[in-house]
């Protein structure tokens, strides 16, 4: 083990991490809650002003991802362990930054700021408090990924999903409402479930810390034993529903596609937030073999997620809008996490986890892409036909008319074929063809899973079939779609694109790109990271022994 909070954040665990403040691993959740309330004090009408920071904020904090996930790459036990108020765990609060954290904040940051920016060329003065709303959706995210308890894992989930009913309902509408009414109601629901199931784990055990939580898990009477494992099912149902895994699921094709396109987009990684938790709840109960905990969630991982993943293929086949392509493209990628996570295996683990920044990245921008596909036939339904006002606000109103006729970008020329070429690499990374790294992904899990066992289990086969028969529905629902859009006969299909929206999604898929490019040291980095899943010693370790 290497006591990194003996020398701050990183100490001489390798030379990168020397020069780093001790205070870095905070900044993710205290920078966007800092600038979120300071947006709060300004006025609507410093449109560029608010734009100018909420852009400088969420590029600082791609900044620092990359700077948190250089210092845990650096060697193999890299965990940076932050204590608030300098009290040691169980008993204090601490932010823990592991391989796996890193790379959730990466991911985050990356499509936060794409998303931000798509919205800063519109949509983000469709009503007032986007700024300070996308920033609190951040920052529980973010928190959400590097705390090391559950109470505040709650507090996390809490704020993000605070956040994320204001930005649903944003722009208005009487299908938001309707959607967004549905959306509470669900995470409302399972937030009651996640309360009821962490007061149970703290009744039996004593604490709330989870490295904790499975230390005295392996020494539980079997009376606790029984109680235990009920806390962990109700609390497993909990992140299962903000997964989206079916049947959990039904609020999540209903409500994405009607929320505005860079909100869309930025909730795409909200669903991998409860498959990160179930994927730490597996590895750390990993490290207590006795308890037999993993062999009691993985099935119920395996099988939920292998119906999710056949339920968004369905959703696929059956839709015919991008939003909604997106949603259920959405549903499979959560579903084949959580069935990777299930097999409790380093190389599907691995494999899941590349596929997941391909997906979560290409989704994204086909979100973003789905608004400027939709100017193409103004006159079919869209994301644009569900803004119509269903209440009336004088703040709002009086927004409206001062931003009348406002714009933010450059028209660029050739939009339809930036719109063209975007979208082929968007279908291609989320269909998992050759060459981008979705093809890569899949082969990977596929691979993980037909060489897990010598004999193979039908669960086996029935994921790599899975996972292979989402790709050709995702590529048949992509085609159709495309070929519409973009080649229907005797149309005329010139649509304007501003450099602000084109921006975002270029980064996007430029990223998907480099993921492929890249392909040996991202895989490196991920075989590296499940394999310390696996072996979480290191991580308990690391967050229990840190005494001030």
């Amino acid at each position: 083990m290497v006591d990194l909070s003996q020398r701050g954040i990183g100490g001489p665990i390798t030379g990168q991490l020397v020069d780093l403040t001790p205070h870095v691993p905070v900044l993710p959740i205290v920078l966007p809650l800092a600038v979120a309330a300071l947006m709060l004090l300004l006025d609507e009408r410093r449109r560029i002003f608010k734009a100018g920071l909420g852009a400088a904020t969420m590029a600082t904090l791609v900044l620092v991802s990359f700077v948190l996930l250089n210092a845990v790459a650096g060697d193999a036990d890299g965990v940076i362990v932050y204590r608030l108020g300098d009290w040691p765990a169980p008993f204090g609060i601490v932010l823990v930054v592991d391989r796996l954290a890193a790379l959730m904040l990466m991911v985050t940051s990356l499509l936060a700021l794409a998303s931000f920016v798509f919205a800063v060329s519109g949509w983000a003065i469709v009503s007032p408090r986007f700024h300070s709303l996308f920033l609190l959706l951040v920052m529980g995210i973010n928190g959400a990924f590097l705390t090391g308890d559950l109470f505040n894992l709650y507090v996390f989930f809490e704020v993000l999903l605070a956040g994320s009913y204001g930005l649903l309902l944003h722009g208005s509408g009487r299908a938001r409402v309707r959607a967004g009414l549905q959306y509470i109601a669900v995470n409302l629901g399972s937030s009651i479930l996640f309360l009821m199931g962490a007061g149970v784990i703290y009744a039996v055990t004593g604490t709330l810390n989870m490295v904790d939580v499975m230390r005295m898990a392996a020494e539980l009477s079997p009376g606790d034993a029984t109680l235990f494992r009920a806390g962990l099912a109700v609390l497993s149902v909990a992140f299962l529903t903000k997964a989206g895994v079916w049947p959990l699921s039904f609020w999540l094709p209903v409500s994405y596609p009607v929320a505005t396109p860079p909100v869309s987009a930025m909730f795409v990684i909200l669903t991998k937030v409860g498959a990160y938790v179930l994927l730490r709840f597996v590895a750390l109960a990993s490290g207590v073999p006795d308890t037999g905990l993993v062999e009691f969630l993985s099935p119920w991982l395996l099988y939920g997620g292998i119906a999710t993943v056949l339920f968004g293929s369905m959703g696929l086949l059956a839709s015919t809008q991008i939003p909604r392509i997106a949603s259920y493209a959405t549903l499979v990628t959560a579903g084949t996490l959580v069935a990777a996570v299930g097999t409790a295996d380093q190389r599907v683990i691995s494999g899941a986890l590349y596929y997941m920044i391909g997906s979560t990245l290409a989704t994204g921008a086909a979100f973003l892409l789905a608004e400027l596909v939709a100017r193409l036939r103004p006159a079919e339904p869209s994301t644009d036909g569900v803004v119509e006002p269903v209440f009336g606000d004088d703040y709002e109103t009086s927004l409206q008319t001062d931003f009348e006729g406002y714009e933010v970008g450059i028209a660029i020329p050739a939009g339809t074929a930036m719109m063209g070429g975007a979208f082929v690499v968007a279908a291609l990374v989320l269909a998992g063809l050759p060459p981008l790294s979705g093809f890569l992904a899949k082969f990977a899990i596929v691979q993980g899973v037909v060489s897990r066992e010598s004999q193979l289990s039908p669960e086996a086969w029935v994921l790599a079939g899975v996972v292979i028969f989402s790709g050709l529905a995702t590529l048949i629902a992509l085609m159709r779609k495309g070929i519409e859009a973009f080649w229907r006969p005797g149309e005329d299909n010139v649509a304007e694109v501003r450099s602000l929206e084109a921006l975002p999604v270029g980064i996007l898929l430029s990223l998907c790109v480099a993921l492929t490019v890249f392909a040996g040291p991202v895989v490196t980095y991920l075989d590296a990271t499940s394999a310390y899943l696996a072996d979480p010693v290191e991580y308990a370790r690391s967050v229990l022994e840190t005494m001030p």
